[in-house]
């Protein structure tokens, strides 16, 4: 009997009030004792080492849907098209999809929608790493470009820094505008 190919995604950036929403495809095809864990209980440090040793050992993709598409699109469909490009970008095909409750999540290949499934699937928790490490280093990059918004600092998230340099500057391109925390800070 063959072996069920299993692939986890999960994504990160849907609270954030800038930014993309960045989600992750993990496959293990060969055992290892590499231990993962949901994303949020490490830090920079940890994910950047993890994520780099997962996507040693693993076949992964990403799907990222940007701040605009965001807008336009909005949150749940965003969220949805994140998880999809990355289910689609997988360069092998999987039996199974195990998605961390992604609601209206929809694949021609069979999926599990798991609730908290970062905290209970390897495949999940591995995709929560990829994805947050990828989002995070993305967020210091723009930084480069937008100083003064602090991306580095608070990845876009509505820290109390971030609604203070909202205040300041109002929004920027990177702004879902459609927010209404973002409306109310810039008008």
């Amino acid at each position: 009997m063959n072996k069920v190919i299993v692939a986890g995604i999960d994504e990160v950036g849907r609270g954030a009030w800038a930014g993309p929403i960045v989600a992750a495809a993990v496959v293990f095809l060969k055992p290892n004792k590499l231990k993962v864990v949901d994303s949020k209980q490490l830090n920079f440090a940890q994910r950047e080492k993890l994520s780099k040793e997962i996507k040693r050992r693993a076949v992964w993709s990403l799907g990222i849907v940007s701040s605009f598409d965001i807008d336009r699109l909005g949150l749940q469909k965003a969220n949805i098209l994140a998880a999809q490009r990355a289910a689609n970008n997988l360069p092998i095909k999987p039996d199974l999809f195990k998605v961390d409750m992604i609601r209206k999540f929809t694949h021609p290949i069979d999926f599990e929608l798991i609730i908290r499934g970062d905290s209970k699937v390897r495949e999940i928790s591995a995709a929560s790493i990829i994805a947050k490490d990828h989002r995070d280093k993305m967020m210091i990059e723009l930084h480069q470009h937008y100083k003064h918004y602090r991306f580095d600092l608070h990845k876009g998230y509505g820290t109390e820094l971030h609604q203070q340099l909202l205040k300041q500057y109002g929004a920027s391109v990177l702004h879902r505008t459609s927010f209404a925390p973002i409306a109310r800070l810039t008008s």
